[in-house]
This record gives structure tokens, sequence and C-alpha cells, in this order.
């Protein structure tokens, strides 16, 4: 049963929509892989499964021991004990790869008119999807597609990666809906909504358990321009602003508790000093078959490094797999009793071993209502955009603006440990940017390397590198 998110306060008093669009069903193409070198006859099925590791071969994913295993395990269940394949190992993905690129290629060299008449169909198929009826309202629904079914990528070296993410199915589905108003048609034949609900009590228009997670729900709300979510945003924002008008005694209170003869109310205020000044998450306890991620109540003594006189350095994997790594100068009560935590304990103990999530937010909701860990969060990464903006954006044009609204957003990211993943492309776009440097600076190695057919480009390529290099030194006509 999903978690209702119940504060209490009814969200709505009419609610009509029409459910969710599902992934097309599997169109098996017939390619043939190969199994010590001899093709291999598959079931749409198993071909299907097949085809998410073909398509990903150039990835750094089929590199991964633990991705590659998952993928075996869940793949071997479905080939049966006593198919022909029986180790990943002699399996040649190729044909299916090459049919795969062929088919991508196909698309791209589409004509505009043909590529525009497939985007309107889809449109016109999703059209009914996108919208909801609240209150008498029309409101545009978030993300009203289910996600196909693939194989598990997450951040990091997440423990399940590699694992099948099975096809949702309506079966899995609990639609929320007004009383009165028409159950939203099932859009495959023959099947039926798991559970139909009429709680205005929520958000959300239907959920669903995570393929991968089975503790974790899929939700289908209304986009963040809806007003619904512009007003659990604005309850969210209030909060962070309520924070500042009782910031000053919170933090006179820990820090009088940093030296606390109690044991448990020192682990707090200390605790809550970083999730202040860190912006650290406050962390849960992981299953053992989840990524080994952590916030601040679950650090581990071997995530935190004293360094003197009173510095901090941490590293340790935070939410979605993304490194933290820093080091902060922090109060030198804080440094001693972070050694003091640490004393007699090994590297993967529990540097707060008397604390949990559930404690700190307890305490914290003594001190403000409604307060938890993630309310530091908003408050810090508000603040921060807040002053730099005042402080720098009195006088200047629109564009002088918006580079210091940029540099604020960057400044918040920082706070926040907002970090972009390294594109699946990096790799390739480098190794060409870098070819076309070589041919820039170098047009007598492009000549040898691609024939007297590329020297002209070449030649051109440096008369334009060498042309930027002297504006950038400011020697052309005198300016910079």
């Amino acid at each position: 049963m999903a978690p209702s998110s119940n504060d209490g306060q009814e969200k709505w008093t009419t609610l009509v929509h029409n459910g969710v669009i599902f992934p097309p069903p599997y169109k098996p193409h017939g390619v043939k892989m190969l199994y010590n070198g001899k093709l291999v006859n598959l079931t749409p099925e198993q071909e299907e499964v097949a085809t998410m590791y073909a398509v990903m071969k150039d990835t750094e994913y089929v590199q991964k021991k633990t991705f590659r295993n998952n993928f075996w395990n869940d793949w071997q269940k479905l080939l049966g004990k006593r198919h022909i394949i029986q180790k990943l190992d002699a399996c040649d993905f190729t044909p299916i790869y090459d049919w795969y690129q062929n088919e991508k290629e196909k698309k791209k060299q589409l004509s505009k008119e043909d590529k525009k008449a497939l985007q309107e169909e889809k449109l016109k198929q999703e059209e009914k999807y996108m919208w909801a009826i609240v209150d008498g309202v029309k409101e545009k629904v978030g993300n009203f597609r289910v996600e196909p079914p693939g194989l598990f990528r997450g951040r990091g070296e997440h423990p399940k990666l590699g694992k099948l993410k099975r096809r949702i199915r309506p079966s899995d589905v609990t639609i929320n809906i007004g009383k009165d108003a028409p159950i939203p048609e099932c859009p495959i034949p023959g099947e039926s909504w798991k559970e139909v609900r009429h709680d205005n009590m929520v958000t959300w228009l239907a959920f669903w358990n995570d393929p991968i997670n089975q503790k974790l729900f899929k939700y289908v709300f209304l986009s963040p321009s809806s007003s619904l979510k512009g007003q659990s945003d604005k309850e969210k924002y209030e909060k962070a602003r309520m924070l500042k008008d009782y910031i000053g005694n919170i933090r006179a209170a820990y820090t009088r508790d940093f030296t606390s003869k109690d044991g448990a109310k020192r682990q707090i205020a200390v605790a809550t000093y970083l999730i202040d000044k860190l912006a650290l998450r406050a962390g849960n306890e992981k299953e053992d078959d989840e990524a080994d991620t952590v916030g601040c109540c679950t650090l581990k003594v071997e995530n935190v490094k004293a360094i003197a006189p009173n510095s901090l350095e941490f590293n340790f994997l935070g939410k979605d797999s993304i490194r933290y790594e820093n080091t902060v100068e922090v109060e030198v009560p804080v440094y001693k009793a972070i050694i003091q935590f640490q004393a007699g304990k090994r590297g993967n103990d529990d540097l707060f071993d008397k604390l949990d999530t559930s404690k700190l937010n307890a305490h914290l909701k003594e001190l403000m209502p409604g307060l938890t860990a993630k309310v530091f969060r908003t408050y810090n990464a508000s603040i921060t955009l807040d002053n730099i903006l005042n402080k720098e954006t009195k006088e200047g044009d629109v564009s002088e603006k918006l580079v210091v609204y940029q540099h604020a957003n960057k400044e918040v990211a920082i706070i926040c440990n907002h970090q972009r993943t390294v594109s699946k492309s990096h790799g390739a776009q480098m190794s060409k940017l870098m070819e076309r440097l070589v041919a820039f600076r170098h047009p007598e190695r492009a000549e040898n390397r691609f024939g007297q057919g590329q020297k002209g480009k070449a030649s051109a390529g440096r008369c334009r590198w060498e042309a930027k290099e002297k504006l950038d030194s400011g020697s052309v006509g005198g300016r910079r």
C-alpha cells in the first residue's frame, strides 16, 4: 500500500483524468544472435531482453561485472535450464546490435515531413492523457507515461545494475480519481486496473511499485506548473521561510550541546550542525540489495577524517550514488566531538551510534513545528540564492542579471552537491574534438591521415584557428 502523504487537508473536490499510457507491446525483429559462433533461436520474450543488452554493447555498463551478472541471472530465468545458451561469455549479440544501428540510421534518414507526421501521430495518441480536470480547471499532467521494460542502469555502482525491469501492466497500477468521475478506460484490452481509489487527501493520480525496488513507488502527479503542485511547493518554501525566524535559537541550542555530557544529545547537536552547515541529507538505513549510500545519520567512521587543527574531510556516496567529497573547517568542539565518536570504533561502524533519522527529526520538531532535516537544505539553498541575487542584481541589464543568476544557481548546486553525470557519449565527443584540434593546428597530419581531399579543409580550419588565437590574445586591430 502506497504512503498517502496525508497532512489531513483536502487537496481537491473533483478530479477527472484518463489514467496512464503504456509502452507499445514488443515487436520481434527475428534477428538471431550467435552462441559459440552458431545462430540461436529465441522466443519473443527472450529476444526482447537480449536486444536490451545488445543495444548497450558500446556503453560502459556492459564492462561492469555487476551489470553482466545481474543481466545473466535474469535472462537465464527466461532461457530456462535446458536452453543451448549456458554462459554469457560465449554469446555474441553483434547481429542484433547491427540491426539496431541500421534501424536508428533509417530513422535519421526520414524526411522532415515523415518525422513531423510521426510526431503528430504520437501527440494525437497521448493528447487525452496530458490533462486532468481538477475542481473544474484543466491542469497539465506531469508524467503520464509508464516506463518501458529495460535493464536497470541506476547511478554509480548500484548492486542491482543490469537487472531486468519488467513490463508494468494495468494490473500493477492503482488509479486515484473523483468518486463521481468516470473510471479511466484500461488501454490494454482484456486487462484491468489493480485498484481504483477516491482519495482527495493526496495529489497523485496513479502509482505502481518500482519494478526494481518493490519498497519504492512510481507516482503520476500534475505538472510543476499546476496549481496543486504549486501549492505543495509553496508550502515547502513557506516552511523554510519559517525556519528563518527560528534558526538563531536553533543554532544557539545545538552549539550549547556540543559539549553536553549526554552522549545522545551531543550526537544530535553535531549532526544538526553538519546538516545545517553542509546541507547534508539525513540518511536512512539501507537493505543489503540497495546502493550503499549514506546521509548524515548513517555516516560510517571511515567516511569522515579529522584533520588537525579543526577540519573534517568527508568522502561518501550520497543520494543516487553521487559521491560527496568535501573538506571543511568546523567549530573546534565539533572537531573534538567527532574524534570522540570515532574512538574505539572500526571503519565501517556507525559514527552516530546513538542516533537515527527518526530520533533526529523528532528532536527537530520540538524546536519548530514541522521541522525536519530536509527543511535545512531548502532553507540554506534558498537563502544563498536570495542573498546573491539581492547583492548583485541591483544594477545592470537583463543579460548581466542572467549571469548573476547562473552564478547564484551554481553556488546553490555546490551547497546541495548537485552534480551532472558524465554523458555516455562524452568519450566519443572528446575524441572527435581532439581530432579536429589536431587538424586545425597540424594540417599536414590531417593530410597524411585523411588523404589529399582533407587538406583544404584542414588548412581552412587552421586559418580559422589562428584567427581565433589572435582575437583571443588581442593582437587583431589593437582590440581584445
